[in-house]
């Protein structure tokens, strides 16, 4: 068996799946703009993340987890990653 130099724990994990996700809208001052946010539940429940966006970015990313089956998030870069493509498609 190799030598594991580091603990291996959730932390070590950097791309998970998304499994759920929820969209919330915060009201703003009076006269101000209100504030999305996105709830991202990854690997069932096993890592949680919330996103705050403007409408617009709420929009397009409304459009595109309704119509991706699979879609991926690397916690360390904060980025999400949509659809999976097999190599020569």
């Amino acid at each position: 068996m190799p030598e594991v130099t580091q603990p291996f724990n959730d932390d070590s994990i950097k791309v998970r799946q998304l499994s759920h996700y929820q969209f919330s809208w915060v009201a703003g001052e009076p006269a101000q703009k209100g504030t999305f946010t996105l709830q991202l539940v990854l690997d069932q429940g096993a890592w949680e993340e919330v996103l705050t966006l403007d409408a617009d970015d709420a929009d397009v990313l409304q459009d595109l987890l309704v119509n991706t089956k699979t879609v991926h998030y690397d916690v360390s870069r904060r980025t999400l990653m949509f659809g999976v493509t097999p190599t020569g498609s």
